[in-house]
C-alpha cells in the first residue's frame, strides 16, 4: 500500500514538471502565520515558506495578494506543502547583482547587521558580505556599535560565489566622493567668500571645519566678538554653520576661516554708544585680583578696576564680591576704540562718603566710632558714613607707651574720639583718643613732679637699654640702664621683674619730649 508520501511524490512528479529544487518562481502570498508564510504557486500548487527564510521584518510587510519571488528548497513537507525560501530567492538575485557590480563598478547597497573579527558583516539583498575594519570610513571608527543597523552604498572589491565570499568597502566609495567635493570646493574657495560647511572636529584653539573634501580652521579669535574659553560653548561637533575665508593657500590647500568676521566689529560705534558718565547694565565675564571684567554687549566688555568698585571696601579682592555672570550696573568712564578698551565704574553711581564728611565733620569734633581692624601703627576706626579713621599708636595716651593697639583696645569696641586732621580729597582721616583729655603734660606733671623729687613707682616693662616704671595715674618713667646700680656683668632682667616696687630719684623732666629720667644710683636706704 502506498504511503501519503508517495501519493504526494506522484502527485507532483505529474503536475510539476516546471519545478526544481533551486528554481525560483513568482508566488502569490496567501496568508500570513506566525511560523511562516502560505504562498499560492498557481495550478493548486501551495508552498511554505518558514519564518527564518522571510527577508527581515516581512512578517510584518507582506500583505496578502502580494505577488513575491521564491526558491524551491524541497518538493513537500508533512503538511504536503512545497518548502520554499526567501533568503535564497533573494540571495540568487543578489549573486547576479554582485557580480555585475564587481565588474562595473557600480555601488551596492546593504544593510550592517553585526561586528565580526576584523570587521562587520553586512547584508545585501539575503548575501551576507564582510566589510573589513579598515574600508569601514575615511578614520578610524571608534564605536562601531553606532553603524549597526545602518544601511549604505559600498563597493565590491572581491567576489568568490563558491566559496561564498564577498569583500567590500565603503571607504573607496568615501574617498571619491571626498575627492569630487574637494575639486568643486577647491574650485570656488577663495578669500573672503562666504561658505557653508561642517564642524568636524574641536580644540582647545579652534574647530576645524569640513568645507567639502577641504578643511578649514576657525581658529577661537574669529569665533566671536566676545570672550570665550572654547570652540564648545559655541559649536557641537556635525553642526553646520556659515564661515567667511579670510586666507587661503592653495598650493598647500590651508584654509583660515572666519565667523565673527560675518556681523560688523561692535566696538566701531562704541564711542558713541557708551559716553563717558553714561550708566549701564552689564553682565561679569571675568574676575580677576585688579578687577572686574564687565560684558555691555557681545564683543564689547569693559575693566571695573579693584579702585572703581567701591569707595569703601578696598581691602577685599573682586572675587569676594562678584561671581560670573552677575548683572551690575556700572558708570563708563572712558572709550578707547584703538585699544578696545572701556574704563567702568562702579563707585561712581554711589555718593562719595568723603564728600559727606567734608560737610559734616571739622578738625577738632567729637565723634563715636567702632574699632574695625589693628596695624602695628594704629588702628582703625569705622564711623557710620562707612568711612575709616586712622586712630595712630601716638595717639591712643599722653602718657601710657602702647606696644600694640590691641592693648588698649578690642575689635568692634564702640569709642569716642576726636578728629585731628581731614583730607577729603586723599581721603584719609586722622582721629585721636588721648585728645579727650587735656595733655598731662603741659596741665599736670610739670606742678607735680620736680627735679630731684623722689618717687615710688612700679617695674611696667623691661629693654636692654633700661626700665620702664609707672609713676601712677598712667605716668611712665624711663631709668635707663646707665642709672642703675649693678654690677658690671649683671642684667637688668637678674636685677628686676615686671611688677617690682622701687624707689628712684628724678633727674630728668622734658615735657616737650613727654619723658621723665629717673636715677636709682644716689639713692640712700
Amino acid at each position: 500500500m502506498e504511503t501519503q508520501n508517495e501519493n504526494f511524490e506522484k502527485l507532483y512528479a505529474e503536475t510539476f514538471n516546471e519545478l526544481y529544487e533551486g528554481a525560483i518562481v513568482k508566488g502569490r502570498v496567501l496568508k500570513i502565520k506566525d511560523d511562516g508564510v502560505i504562498v499560492d504557486l498557481g495550478y493548486k500548487r501551495e508552498g511554505f515558506i518558514p519564518s527564518g527564510e522571510l527577508m527581515d521584518d516581512e512578517c510584518k510587510t507582506l500583505k496578502p495578494e502580494e505577488e513575491i519571488d521564491v526558491q524551491v528548497t524541497g518538493f513537500y513537507d508533512k503538511q504536503g506543502f512545497i518548502r520554499l525560501s526567501r533568503q535564497k530567492a533573494a540571495a540568487e538575485k543578489s549573486w547576479s547583482m554582485l557580480e555585475a557590480a564587481l565588474e562595473s563598478g557600480a555601488p551596492v547597497k546593504g544593510k550592517i547587521t553585526g561586528k565580526v573579527k576584523g570587521g562587520m558583516s553586512v547584508n545585501i539583498g539575503g548575501v551576507a558580505a564582510f566589510l573589513p575594519g579598515s574600508q569601514i570610513d575615511l578614520k578610524v571608527v571608534r564605536d562601531a556599535d553606532l553603524l549597526l543597523g545602518q544601511t549604505h552604498d559600498f563597493r565590491v572589491i572581491k567576489l568568490d560565489q563558491k566559496g561564498s565570499n564577498v569583500i567590500l568597502s565603503r571607504r573607496v566609495l568615501l574617498e571619491e566622493e571626498r575627492s569630487k567635493a574637494k575639486s568643486a570646493t577647491l574650485e570656488r574657495i577663495k578669500e573672503g567668500v562666504r561658505v557653508n560647511g561642517v564642524v568636524k572636529n574641536l580644540t582647545d584653539y579652534g574647530a576645524f571645519i569640513d568645507l567639502g573634501g577641504i578643511d578649514g580652521l576657525l581658529h577661537i579669535s574669529d569665533m566671536s566678538w566676545g570672550r570665550i574659553n572654547h570652540p564648545g560653548e559655541l559649536f557641537s561637533v556635525n553642526d553646520r554653520i556659515d564661515v567667511l575665508v579670510l586666507g587661503f593657500d592653495r598650493e598647500k590647500e590651508k584654509v583660515n576661516l572666519g565667523y565673527k568676521q560675518m556681523r560688523p566689529d561692535p566696538w566701531l560705534g562704541a564711542v558713541a554708544k557708551y559716553p563717558a558718565g553714561e550708566r549701564f547694565t552689564g553682565k561679569v565675564i571675568g574676575i580677576t585680583d585688579y578687577g572686574v571684567f564687565v560684558e555691555l554687549e557681545e564683543g564689547v566688555e569693559g575693566l571695573v578696576h579693584v579702585s572703581e568698585i567701591d569707595w569703601i571696601e578696598k581691602s577685599k579682592k573682586p572675587s569676594k564680591l562678584f561671581n560670573i555672570n552677575d548683572k551690575v550696573e556700572v558708570s563708563v568712564l572712558s572709550v578707547n576704540i584703538n585699544d578696545k578698551k572701556i574704563s567702568l565704574s562702579i563707585k561712581q553711581l554711589k555718593p562719595n562718603p568723603w564728600d559727606i564728611v567734608r560737610e559734616r565733620y571739622s578738625a577738632g569734633d567729637r565723634v563715636k566710632g567702632v574699632v574695625r581692624s589693628f596695624t602695628d601703627f594704629g588702628a582703625f576706626i569705622g564711623l557710620e558714613e562707612g568711612v575709616d579713621a586712622l586712630l595712630h599708636i601716638s595717639d591712643i595716651s599722653w602718657l601710657k607707651h602702647t606696644r600694640h593697639p590691641s592693648d588698649v583696645l578690642e575689635k568692634g569696641q564702640e569709642i569716642e574720639i576726636v578728629i585731628t586732621d581731614i583730607d577729603a580729597e586723599k581721603r584719609r582721616m586722622s582721629v585721636s583718643l588721648k585728645s579727650l583729655k587735656p595733655d598731662p603734660w603741659i596741665y599736670d606733671i610739670p606742678g607735680r613732679y620736680g627735679l630731684g623729687d623722689t618717687v615710688n613707682g612700679r617695674v611696667s616693662g623691661i629693654a636692654d637699654f633700661g626700665i620702664f616704671v609707672e609713676l601712677g595715674e598712667g605716668v611712665e618713667a624711663l631709668l635707663h640702664v646707665s642709672e642703675i646700680e649693678k654690677k658690671h656683668d649683671e642684667k637688668i632682667e637678674e636685677i628686676f621683674k615686671l611688677g617690682d616696687e622701687l624707689k628712684a630719684r628724678i633727674i630728668n623732666i622734658d615735657p616737650e619730649a613727654r619723658k621723665i629720667g629717673l636715677s636709682t644710683k644716689t639713692m640712700i636706704g
